[in-house]
């Protein structure tokens, strides 16, 4: 057998194909995932559930729904306060969740915030 068979050219001689073939799967996974976290919807409630927010993956809102009742004339900085509330719990679902996910997948390699 030749010496430095089933090895890649130029990397570190330590990386064989069977490596770079998980690396390829790996990355495939990683693309596929992120792809699948962008189009779900993460929604969280402030105040009792009068004021609730839906985000996409893409931490984009989506949706923001408030309950009448929540809705003082005289004590409108509470509704802003539950708004944002309501808003950055839903970012931050998105955020574990998609942290998460990139884990399971990685392997724990820190990479999981690539192109998230």
């Amino acid at each position: 057998m030749a010496k430095g068979y089933g090895r890649v050219p130029g990397m570190g001689g330590g990386m064989n194909m069977n490596m770079l073939k998980q690396a390829q799967k790996m990355q495939q996974d990683m693309l596929r995932v992120q792809q699948e976290l962008q189009e779900k919807e993460y929604q969280a409630a402030s105040g009792g559930g009068v004021v609730t927010a839906t985000v996409s993956g893409k931490h984009e809102l989506k949706a923001l729904t408030i309950d009448p009742e929540a809705v003082d004339p005289e004590d409108v900085e509470m509704l802003q306060d539950m708004i944002v509330a309501a808003v950055n719990e839903a970012m931050r679902s998105a955020g574990a969740d998609a942290a998460s996910t990139m884990q399971s997948i990685t392997g724990g390699l820190g990479l999981g915030g690539l192109g998230l």
